[in-house]
């Protein structure tokens, strides 16, 4: 197993560290590069094409804040990482509006869209036409760019080609995700239940909503270019990664992402993954069940408080959103979650919402 405890560019172990990291390097460089895929969305000459992509970087820019914490680990990988995950995570940010408000229900156009990201961490890839089968197509090469920056940094990591089997294996059963939850309404339960059915090896335990949520994360592919970008990571490494992170710390990131944005997926008429429990107690059982197995299972990684503080970063995160405060059962929901939390959690949820107002 690899080390990140590589000096003078130590793993932070204590939340103090880890967000003084947070505030003065990872949140300025996030911004910087999201303020430059802002000007390029902005010159998108489809009006609907940049109307989604603007949205997308004004709405979710805290998916890239999130996932710009694996640089904390390697600050002086930072200038790779740190593009890398903001051009990902924008690539699903942006497909993910397309998708939400489409103007089409295709599953042959959401998995082309969807493709992109596929050759994003797949440098040897032929490019596509990922706007073939769809009426908006004009984009002014904004998706091919930002898949070009991902294969660009990706280039950087000495480690990448040990890393690459487990990140394709994610990106697909994400891509595979996208493309059944937005297919015709009627067609979407029976096409992710006979989906979960042929892959419920790779999570026992979990129900198939709990599955179909942890395939919807990018928490695992984010680790795994951490560990890319230590030479020495060998396949053995990295698939023990994959299975700390996949399913349960990636199911938790995604539970915890429908669970407050319920009322809104009523509204848009949006498949949500919380919605399919018997009871709110059941709901909050099953998570409480995923938190307790994502915490064991990092415990195999080296630097196992790093993961640990991710772990109370997502339910801190998530559990101040403001969302939460609007929905009586969802708030319920979270005092449970919240209650008797460690003090890593606690300072953490204080930090979540002082940046929120405030950067």
């Amino acid at each position: 197993m690899i080390d990140l405890e590589e000096r003078p560019y130590q793993i932070p172990r204590d939340p103090i560290r880890l967000m003084s990291r947070v505030y003065k390097f990872l949140l300025p460089d996030v911004r910087s590069e999201l303020d430059q895929w802002r000007v390029r969305a902005e010159a998108i000459p489809d009006p609907e094409l940049r109307r989604q992509a603007l949205a997308s970087i004004a709405t979710k820019e805290f998916h890239c804040q999130g996932g710009s914490v694996y640089a904390a680990a390697r600050l002086d990988q930072r200038h790779v990482l740190i593009p890398l995950i903001v051009a990902f995570q924008t690539i699903s940010d942006y497909l993910d509006n397309l998708c939400d408000r489409s103007t089409s229900m295709d599953a042959d156009d959401f998995r082309l869209l969807h493709q992109s990201m596929l050759d994003a961490v797949d440098p040897d890839a032929p490019l596509h036409d990922y706007y073939e089968l769809r009426d908006e197509k004009e984009d002014g090469g904004y998706l091919h760019r930002l898949v070009a920056t991902c294969r660009n940094c990706i280039a950087k990591l000495p480690g990448y080609e040990a890393a690459k089997p487990q990140i394709l294996m994610l990106v697909k059963l994400y891509t595979d995700l996208q493309v059944y939850k937005h297919i015709k309404p009627e067609l979407r339960e029976p096409a992710l239940l006979q989906w979960h059915a042929e892959h419920q090896d790779l999570a026992p335990g979990l129900e198939w909503n709990e599955f179909a949520a942890a395939t919807g994360s990018t928490l695992g592919v984010f680790m795994l270019f951490l560990a890319a970008s230590h030479r020495d990571l060998d396949q053995t490494s990295a698939e023990v990664i994959r299975h700390a992170y996949f399913p349960h710390v990636c199911g938790l990131h995604i539970m915890l992402d429908y669970l407050i944005d319920q009322d809104e997926d009523r509204i848009g008429g949006d498949l949500n993954f919380c919605n399919y429990y018997d009871n709110t107690e059941m709901m909050l059982n099953r998570i409480s069940l995923i938190v307790q197995s994502a915490r064991q299972d990092v415990t195999v990684l080296p630097a196992a408080s790093f993961h640990r503080m991710i772990i109370e970063g997502l339910l801190a995160l998530y559990l101040s959103d403001p969302k939460v405060s609007q929905q009586q059962e969802i708030r319920s929901v979270s005092r449970k979650l919240m209650k008797k939390s460690p003090l890593t959690r606690l300072f953490f949820f204080v930090n979540s919402r002082w940046i929120r107002k405030h950067i």
